[in-house]
């Protein structure tokens, strides 16, 4: 069976891996036929899988069942003949590890199961939403996302069954257990316990979560633990697509939005079925709140010891020029913090900040999205705006305390009106979930959304995307 997982890390000959693997396979799958997309198990789907990591081979389009996807297990290739060296931290200039120095093996497995633990998250949040598909291309596009984050779940899993002996089995075992949302078993990180109840939501989600995840693998993979950083690796070739679903997404509402904006009695759009630019930016208030929590704290005793001890870098430690000191014992981030009723600086030491220097670069790249949308409505007179980093925090320095979307300190009670006024009520939600109609036709595409500039893998927007066994129209009633 081991040739139909593929991978590049020799499975066929680790039996003690075969055997750990082979017991949690038919958990997987069990988890999967719960968890996983609802009712759409018989239909081929044009999905993308890895077959191999040769620039052909992790890119393979064809049409497969999902319980069939081959979840493979893969590692970007080590440097042919070059030994690699650890860039950054305590333990920079030596060799990176092959195996866990057993002084660090908590810190690596709580990283990799905090990590894994998103993958099934995601998944488990999506679950229903194939049902209201606005478009073929988008349920494909749900359901290519859908598989991948289960093929890094594989990824992570393989890393604690390979690396972790049996406290990795039984923490892969947990990470079938917690479900999302779930008040006794929740998943690790509270954004992943959010519901995704409707399609904005699920590209607001993809815009700023997985972007979240490009920036944690990014660190992850300059790791001093060379399975783990080519692991990750690897990863943000397939989360790349994941942050177009999001991205992508959330501008063809905008452009549907500015067209039926022309035409709309008085330009209000709810009365021709589009979602308003305000409701827009609350789903973006909301989303992006909730995503920047992922960061934890921006003076983190945790974030420096993971630098020091060369598990965990910079984004683009290694590649960016312009990051010159990687040993970062000198030196302060300048880190803005509420104290004493008025803000002011705080000298942060350098390592301590790891996690306030990754969200900053996380929240220039919002910054550069949000700037593509305003040029979508930018003859409409609106702005998009990506809230300050201060706004309706629970985690990290400003947590508890009371910001506007500016970053201004308030009051309890103005908060709460902010709150009320510029994020989603459950008006705006169950005006939203009522565009949310399905839409299962070739080259049909819900009223609410625009069509995609171009279609997947060269194919166009009317390509057969998904090929139903019976009609899909009647298997949601």
């Amino acid at each position: 069976m081991w040739d139909n997982i593929p991978n590049n890390v020799d499975l066929n000959s680790d039996k003690k891996l075969q055997k750990a693997l082979m017991k949690w396979l038919p958990n997987y799958l069990e988890w999967w036929n719960e968890m996983g997309p609802s009712d759409f198990a018989s239909d081929k789907i044009y999905l993308r899988t890895a077959v191999s990591v040769e620039k052909g081979g992790w890119a393979h389009f064809d049409y497969v069942k999902m319980p069939d996807y081959r979840w493979g297990i893969f590692l970007t290739p080590p440097h042919k003949g070059v030994e690699k060296k650890i860039g950054f931290g305590d333990y920079m200039g030596q060799d990176t590890w092959d195996t866990v120095p057993g002084e660090f093996r908590h810190d690596l497995r709580r990283m990799i199961v905090t990590q894994a633990d998103t993958e099934p998250a995601s998944v488990e949040q999506q679950r229903v939403l194939g049902h209201t598909a606005p478009s073929l291309y988008d349920l494909r596009n749900l359901f290519q996302v859908n598989v991948e984050e289960g093929r890094h779940l594989w990824a992570m899993v393989y890393l604690l069954h390979r690396f972790f002996g049996r406290d990795g089995r039984e923490e892969a075992e947990e990470l079938l257990e917690r479900r999302s949302g779930d008040s006794d078993t929740p998943r690790i990180l509270e954004a992943f316990n959010k519901p995704t109840q409707d399609w904005l939501s699920f590209f607001c989600f993809a815009m700023f979560m997985d972007r979240d995840g490009k920036f944690q693998l990014g660190a992850l993979a300059e790791s001093a633990f060379e399975p783990l950083a080519r692991t990750t690796t690897f990863m943000l070739t397939e989360e790349a697509h994941h942050l177009f679903v999001g991205e992508s997404g959330v501008s063809r509402v905008i452009r549907r939005t500015t067209e039926l904006m022309k035409t709309a009695p008085e330009g209000d759009v709810t009365k021709v079925g589009g979602i308003p630019f305000e409701i827009i930016q609350k789903y973006i208030n909301e989303w992006f709140s909730a995503s920047i929590d992922l960061f934890g704290s921006e003076d983190s005793s945790n974030a420096s010891n993971y630098f020091g001890h060369s598990l965990k870098g910079r984004w683009h430690e290694t590649r960016d020029k312009e990051i010159t000191d990687h040993v970062a014992l000198e030196g302060h981030y300048n880190l803005p913090v509420w104290e004493n009723g008025r803000l002011s600086n705080r000298e942060v030491p350098m390592r301590r900040a790891m996690n306030a220097i990754l969200l900053n670069e996380y929240y220039q790249d919002c910054e550069r999205a949000c700037k593509r949308w305003n040029k979508l409505c930018a003859e409409i007179g609106y702005e998009f705006k990506i809230p300050s980093l201060k706004f309706n925090r629970s985690q990290g320095v400003y947590a508890g305390e009371n910001f506007d979307l500016d970053g201004n300190n308030v009051t309890e009670a103005q908060f709460d009106a902010i709150m009320a006024k510029h994020t989603p009520s459950e008006k705006d939600y169950a005006y939203v979930k009522s565009l949310m109609q399905p839409v299962f036709e070739h080259g049909k595409i819900a009223n609410w959304i625009a069509p995609p500039n171009l279609g997947i893998n060269k194919h166009g927007f009317d390509f057969e995307y998904v090929q139903f066994v019976s009609d899909p129209y009647i298997r949601q009633h």
